[in-house]
């Protein structure tokens, strides 16, 4: 029950977070976009799922996980806000200023949960002690890292030299200097540290799928693709190199979506809710987004070449690539879609090509008992059901 409580208690915190950053970032004067706040919907979905899946397992440490990350996310936005406007806006005239100085660093246990998130998906189990020996190291790095941010925010407010810059981060974490330099080391360290073991823990997820089954090859799929969505969302936001255009910013504001699978699909995976048909997710997931980057490819190419070298008018070219991509949206997406099947489900793949040649063979069968024998073999390997009978009307029509 205190565990459950807990995780309640954490959900309503990070609630709280998200709801007070939305005034505070435009009292910060700080620009809010719609990838913003598409953000704090996925820094709340994560923290949902978290949640649902302390409360049913709260022995599996990934709902804290999940619980943690957004939490520490949204705190250190909002401290940063708070400590935006209180040294910059309203020079150090605020209640609470120093408290948002002290909190500020909260992105530094984020990092450091998002790390083991990839190590302990998605029972919180460690295969061997060498692997239980390298989280222990990971752990008494990422301690002195963490430390010393929340350190050098401390001596920064002991000193009164609490200076932010305009997206409320203190400049001593930023440049440390002094008897903190040591800490720039350690960053140094930790980052690549940080990567290696991520690799390393990616890279075991992958053996321990290839040898799994059953529902346990179900879970990791569910994490891969979840993993592969979240990678895809976070380098348009990471990067934000096209944010200008229109392409930029629509892909900005779709961006946060894909993270949001991320948690969606742990918490699938962990509590193993039918886990449905993955397979088929994915395969149809993938061949919508390549005919999509086709057609669109189509469109574009359609339109530049007959507006600027053969030089017809902009309604008559976009008419024209309008129709050439609805004319070939069926046939792309059939001879994509058996690509796609091949690769990512072959299951579906294998039935449909043992039907269609069942059907071949069908046209020219006459013995009807040939033909039922076929069709139980066929039935069997394309469906494998538990038991197939047929019944036949052999009573002639009066």
């Amino acid at each position: 029950m205190v565990k459950r409580a807990l995780a309640w208690a954490g959900g309503l915190v990070l609630l709280a977070l998200v709801v007070a950053s939305v005034p505070l970032t435009r009292a910060a004067h700080q620009s809010s976009t719609a990838s913003d706040v598409g953000l704090l919907v996925a820094f709340a979905t994560f923290g949902s799922v978290g949640v649902v899946v302390a409360v049913r397992q709260p022995r599996n440490v990934m709902g804290w996980i999940l619980i943690g990350i957004p939490v520490c996310l949204v705190l250190n936005t909002d401290m940063s806000a708070y400590a935006a406007i209180d040294y910059r806006v309203h020079p150090g005239r605020l209640p609470l200023g120093p408290l948002a100085a002290q909190l500020q660093p909260s992105w530094a246990p984020a990092v450091i949960l998002l790390g083991l998130a990839i190590v302990f998906f998605p029972d919180a189990t460690l295969p061997s002690v060498w692997w239980r020996r390298s989280v222990v190291a990971f752990l008494a790095l990422s301690a002195v890292w963490m430390v010393g941010a929340y350190g050098i925010a401390t001596d920064t407010i002991l000193l009164h030299k609490i200076v932010v810059d305009a997206s409320g981060n203190l400049t001593t974490i930023n440049h440390p200097a002094g008897d903190w330099a040591w800490w720039g080391v350690v960053q140094i360290v930790f980052f690549p540290v940080l990567a290696v073991s991520s690799v390393a823990a990616i890279g075991r997820q992958v053996a321990t799928y290839r040898s799994s089954t059953g529902d346990r090859r179900l879970q990791f799929k569910w994490g891969m693709a979840g993993a592969t969505m979240f990678v895809i969302g976070v380098v348009p936001l990471l990067t934000e190199s096209s944010s200008a255009s229109p392409a930029g910013r629509l892909i900005s504001a779709l961006a946060p979506i894909a993270v949001a699978c991320l948690p969606l699909s742990i918490g699938v995976a962990i509590l193993k809710y039918r886990l449905y048909d993955i397979d088929r997710l994915i395969s149809r997931t993938l061949s919508y987004a390549v005919v999509t980057g086709l057609l669109v490819g189509v469109y574009v190419g359609i339109v530049v070449l007959t507006t600027n070298v053969m030089s017809f008018s902009s309604p008559i070219a976009v008419a024209a690539s309008t129709l050439a991509a609805a004319a070939l949206f069926s046939p792309v997406r059939i001879r994509v879609q058996r690509l796609v099947d091949r690769r990512f489900n072959r299951a579906r793949y294998d039935a449909d090509a043992t039907v269609a040649a069942f059907s071949a063979r069908l046209r020219e069968a006459v013995d009807l008992d040939a033909v039922r024998t076929d069709l139980l073999d066929v039935v069997g390997r394309a469906v494998e059901p538990a038991h197939a009978s047929i019944w036949i009307n052999n009573r002639s029509a009066s």
